[in-house]
């Protein structure tokens, strides 16, 4: 077992990133994986950017999406969390996170909130 890290852009409010962070804890108890760090940043991890230069198209797609709706507190942001754990593991967590930030899958709909697998 190692640490591993797992990390989603965002484009949410505190509701939104509440939620977010849910979901991966709930994927994460339910596998034998232990959350060492859950951080939301506002920069890249181990970069100079901005989570606004990098994750700033979630933006752009939340307009396209929402047209004439105002995007209220949303923010891009980086939600990263370390787990202990093996990589069989960490890749069944990554799934179960993805397939609940998108449960609708890879067909054409409008996502709760956007996001990309970092």
């Amino acid at each position: 077992m190692r640490a591993r890290t797992l990390s989603f852009g965002l484009y949410g409010d505190e509701r939104d990133l509440a939620w977010a962070r849910n979901l991966v804890r709930e994927a994460v108890t339910s596998r034998s994986a232990r959350l060492v760090e859950e951080k939301i940043a506002h920069t890249v991890l181990g970069s100079e950017l901005t989570t606004a230069d990098v994750y700033g198209f979630l933006a752009e797609q939340w307009a396209v999406e929402h047209p004439g709706e105002s995007s209220g507190e949303r923010v891009p942001v980086e939600l990263s969390v370390r787990l202990v754990c093996s990589r069989r593991t960490w890749w069944a967590i990554r799934k179960a996170v993805i397939k609940a930030l998108c449960p609708e899958g890879p067909r054409p709909h409008t996502c709760r909130v956007p996001w990309i697998a970092a």
